[in-house]
């Protein structure tokens, strides 16, 4: 079971992110930009890939507890706890002997002793080993970044991944190396935003992408890094899912920084990071296939919302939207932005989809 997640103080429109990210970004001539041989950390040391998540880990940031210690809490009867909850960011793994995470308004620490100030269920907040999805590697072709080797222009890429969000780096190392484009892969030696500034070199890249540590937990680390080494244009974007990733620049190159959760991160890959690749390779729009929708879709107005589609008798059927299981990820056929000016879609709309796979 997933609680609910928090969100910035302030949400961005997606189209007012991407277009300041765009405005920044020019397509790199091959003849300014030789292939260069790939270093840092090989996509092939990463772990395997085999099932999502390969533990219990946190949905959201909070504290991580036993929810059979916290019966009878409540803000009414606060539940003095004998030791220190352990904090945990989105995606990290949850601590030996807890069961639950809860918001960080749920535990009281002002006064001497920490309170808890509501009760859980088991699962509350937390991802299930093995509970998304069984065989993870049937996502990977939803991180395609398509072939750019032909491409009139050469990008060169940084990604710094921050602990906790290998996985989703692994994804998008082994996508962008495979479409043919210069990658540095770089690990940040600890989850705290002195180191992760340490590696935020953009002296060789024309965009830089930084996995996890995004969200809005008591230190944003990411966030915090890249305003120590740069300017922060949007943190918190109005779209689900992704809400928490962030946008910036270190000099001239832009940043893109994802959610570590690979459900999250996607959504920022397929509406920011993308058009970024199309924009400095010189690619033309991506293709889209136009279908009437087998049933309606409802969004809620102000948030962009990211739908799975798949076909079904010369229609798209949604599967998903807003939330993205990894099950639906791994069935469907193609992804639908809905606007977040707009209530969604009623049965037999037509609507460009843009495909995952054929």
């Amino acid at each position: 079971m997933y609680a609910t997640q928090r969100l910035p103080a302030s949400l961005t429109p997606l189209d007012v992110a991407l277009a300041a990210l765009l405005r920044a970004l020019k397509p790199i001539a091959t003849n300014e930009r030789p292939s260069q041989a790939t270093t840092g950390c090989n996509a092939a040391e990463l772990p395997e890939l085999k099932a999502w998540p390969p533990h219990d880990v946190a949905a959201v940031d909070g504290w991580a507890l036993r929810a059979s210690d916290l019966v009878g809490a409540s803000s009414y009867s606060p539940l003095p706890l004998m030791t220190q909850p352990a904090w945990v960011e989105a995606g990290e793994r949850i601590p030996d002997g807890c069961d639950c995470v809860l918001d960080d308004d749920a535990v009281d620490r002002t006064g001497p002793m920490v309170q808890v100030l509501a009760e859980a269920i088991p699962g509350q907040g937390i991802r299930r080993k093995g509970g998304e999805i069984a065989d993870a590697s049937r996502i990977v072709d939803a991180w395609r970044a398509g072939d750019l080797c032909r491409a009139a222009y050469r990008p060169r890429l940084r990604v710094v991944n921050i602990p906790g969000g290998v996985i989703t780096a692994k994804l998008i190392a082994g996508s962008l190396r495979e479409a043919g484009i210069d990658v540095v892969f770089v690990e940040a030696p600890a989850r705290d935003a002195a180191s992760i500034a340490e590696v935020l070199d953009t002296s060789a890249c024309d965009l830089l992408l930084m996995i996890g540590g995004s969200g809005v937990g008591r230190t944003d680390a990411t966030v915090m890094a890249l305003a120590q080494r740069g300017e922060i244009i949007a943190h918190g974007l109005a779209l689900r899912p992704g809400c928490t990733a962030a946008t910036g620049s270190i000099g001239a190159v832009p940043v893109i920084a994802l959610p570590g959760a690979p459900d999250q991160a996607l959504a920022i890959w397929w509406t920011l990071v993308l058009p970024a690749l199309d924009r400095l390779s010189g690619r033309q729009k991506r293709d889209t296939i136009t279908l009437p929708l087998a049933r309606k879709i409802a969004s809620a107005v102000g948030i962009a919302e990211v739908a799975l589609l798949e076909k079904a008798d010369g229609a798209w059927m949604p599967l998903a939207i807003g939330d993205l299981p990894l099950e639906a990820i791994s069935r469907a056929q193609a992804w639908l932005l809905v606007p977040g000016g707009s209530e969604g879609y009623a049965a037999g709309t037509p609507v460009d989809a843009y495909m995952l796979r054929e």
